[in-house]
């Protein structure tokens, strides 16, 4: 029986461990991470579900530390794999497993290759992501890829929709991949970095919107960053807006020049430069909804500007 350290967080996590125990792989040592208290934790327990199946878990602070170090050389793995697994592993670790360290990407490589790839790819308007497997090397995301599984972003999509749909995305290419893999036979092909490019992580404070933007790409800024995300905000006289939901509508008369925020009719609307406009679904204004009802008594009668305080 092939043995594995697992490295692993969030719902990729969780599903792969599963595919890797299904598969009838020995995991001795599962390391993973303390859930933070300030991150809003809408997404499984590799932690919880490591433990249910009576396997070891660490959370260190420093998985390069000597202690960690020691603690996977001694578990004795055939293999390491990451997945979603947070802190970058040096070149001691991944050279712990003698037939090779292989992470679980959330993107198809070498694509969006970095932190978050899901909401920069519905930033960037793409119809389509998937997952990756690949081995691992010190340079994150570059090594050559096993497999990977595309899966579609649709028009309207939350980033928590994708993420969903990249989830089973990566436990189909580890379940497909592992026989291949244990037995020696598969063949990773090395990637073409020049054909993606690197993204960093993001922070609630990248979620201002520009204020000459288009409705598209306002419309995907806002489903990249909704629930459970921070959200996509402008401030406005009136305090900080967020933008949670959004419908593309057609063209309109007497475009703004800045993207701006009305009401017409029984409907609250981002006009925006180009002559086209977005619904607004769901907003808030400060802590409370706004909504069509309630628009002029919180914001007065006149439209406004997204980059009145920006």
């Amino acid at each position: 029986m092939s043995r594995a350290v697992v490295f692993a967080y969030h719902n990729v996590g969780v599903r792969c461990l599963l595919a890797l125990l299904a598969r009838g792989v020995e995991v001795p040592l599962v390391v993973t991470h303390q859930d933070s208290p300030n991150e809003d934790i809408w997404f499984g327990s590799v932690a919880q579900t490591a433990a249910a199946h009576g396997l070891k878990v660490i959370t260190p602070e420093d998985v390069n530390s000597a202690d960690v170090l020691a603690q996977v050389q001694g578990a004795a793995p055939d293999f390491l794999f990451s997945f979603y697994y947070r802190q970058m592993m040096g070149a001691p670790l991944l050279q712990v497993a003698p037939r090779g360290a292989f992470n679980m990407h959330g993107s198809l490589l070498p694509r969006y290759r970095g932190r978050v790839p899901v909401n920069w790819a519905i930033i960037h308007g793409e119809a389509e992501t998937g997952a990756t497997l690949h081995t691992m090397e010190v340079k994150p995301d570059a090594g050559a890829i096993v497999d990977q599984l595309a899966v579609p972003i649709l028009p309207d999509d939350s980033a928590q929709q994708v993420f969903d749909k990249v989830t089973v995305a990566a436990e189909t290419v580890l379940w497909r991949s592992l026989p291949a893999l244990l037995d020696g036979s598969a063949k990773p092909q090395p990637q073409d970095l020049a054909k993606g490019s690197y993204f960093g992580g993001r922070k609630p404070e990248d979620g201002r919107i520009g204020t000459n933007w288009t409705a598209q790409r306002v419309h995907d800024f806002v489903r990249a960053l909704t629930h459970p995300y921070p959200g996509a905000f402008a401030d406005l006289p009136q305090g900080r807006l967020r933008l949670w939901q959004t419908r593309r509508l057609g063209k309109i008369e007497n475009a703004p020049l800045q993207v701006q925020l009305q009401l017409r009719g029984d409907q609250l609307l981002l006009a925006c430069p180009e002559g086209a406009a977005l619904q607004v679904l769901s907003a808030t204004l400060g802590h409370a909804p706004l909504t069509p009802d309630n628009f002029k008594a919180r914001m007065g009668a006149d439209a406004v500007a997204l980059g009145a305080l920006s």
